[in-house]
């Protein structure tokens, strides 16, 4: 058992893949899975998953995240990176250079959780609640930042669980596409546990340990009709998510055995959550995959394309490459994913 923890939360996985874990059911997406994501490309096409990075535009969805801002890299004598001839400093030369920078939120847009996203307060030893993450780990010790306004702009890292975690493990595998969209539509709908299964069911979906699966709502697709001025008064009455405070779905996210949970809201789960008991998380499916399970989370990812192709072929799987950037330390990251049919 880990040192850093004498107790773990009720139906988490802490511990069952060792005490230093840092990747949860990412432990189930074995070379096996790889095999038989790669099982499933029939026709060769690909489709891109990933919104433009600069969408959803403004910052309707979260007040803390902003578009990409690039910005071009200066030479020596501070003279912009951009269209530069390089005549002006080598005599006869005739390249031109463009060379940028960016500074990008890194859950602005189509994305991952990593499982330093979100903890909880926990008790894990019996000293008292703290910030506390999967299998253990510390806010404060493995997972550090700023805590005042006036240090806010100091460094942050997530010494364990980074985002680098993924992209060491590829996030390569089978993924299964879920359509509620073709099922509820574009209104605002809580899904629960005894809706979901019926869709699965009809579908002809099955899942098993290991897959990631995918969420299509149709939010990103209407997040593109809005040209990167979403409508403040729409963006929040849109589409389907789960809802976290049924204890039957965060049931069936464990039993499934599913490694990676993807939608292409804003959250995965309906936000706000609605009333809970005293106490409790206000992202509650996050809490249950990121902090107990260490299932990590996709947002935002554009899946209406690929999901009306598989409908039309009567398919639900693909192979799918969704690598994060290898970005030590930090808590989340951009993801360009690949689906291969």
């Amino acid at each position: 058992m880990s040192l850093r923890w004498t107790r773990r939360p009720e139906g988490s996985t802490w511990g069952d893949f060792g005490p230093d874990d840092e990747l949860g059911r990412l432990n189930l997406l074995t070379p096996e899975k790889v095999r038989q994501g790669v099982a499933e490309v029939r026709e060769g096409l690909t489709f891109c998953l990933s919104l433009p990075l600069d969408l959803p535009g403004g910052n309707v969805l979260n007040p803390r995240r902003h578009p990409p801002q690039i910005t071009p890299t200066r030479r020596a004598n501070g003279r912009p990176n951009m269209n530069f001839p390089v005549c002006e400093e080598v005599d006869g030369a005739t390249d031109v250079i463009c060379d940028d920078r960016a500074l990008i939120h890194l859950q602005y847009s189509t994305q991952w959780d990593s499982l330093a996203h979100v903890g909880s307060l926990f008790d894990a030893d019996g000293t008292g609640s703290g910030p506390t993450f999967y299998n253990g780990f510390r806010g404060g010790r493995d997972i550090v930042g700023p805590s005042t306004p006036e240090a806010a702009d100091q460094p942050s890292r997530a010494k364990k669980l980074g985002i680098e975690r993924l992209a060491e493990v590829g996030m390569q595998g089978r993924a299964v596409m879920i359509d509620l969209r073709a099922h509820l539509g574009d209104a605002k709908a809580k899904v629960g546990y005894d809706q979901l299964a019926s869709i699965i069911e009809a579908d002809g979906v099955v899942i098993e340990p290991g897959d990631m699966v995918c969420l299509h709502t149709g939010f990103a697709e209407r997040l593109i009709a809005m040209g990167g001025e979403p409508d403040p008064k729409q963006v929040h009455n849109l589409c389907a998510g789960l809802d976290g405070r049924d204890p039957r779905l965060l049931d069936w996210i464990t039993r499934s055995g599913l490694c990676a949970l993807i939608a292409d809201n804003y959250a995965v789960e309906a936000y706000p959550a609605g009333a809970g008991p005293a106490c409790c998380a206000t992202l509650p499916l996050h809490e249950h995959c990121l902090f107990k399970l260490g299932v990590n989370l996709g947002e935002l990812w554009h899946l209406t394309p690929l999901a009306d192709w598989l409908r039309t072929q009567g398919r639900n799987r693909f192979l799918l490459t969704a690598p994060p950037l290898r970005l030590p330390g930090a808590v989340g990251s951009p993801t360009t994913p690949i689906a291969t049919v």
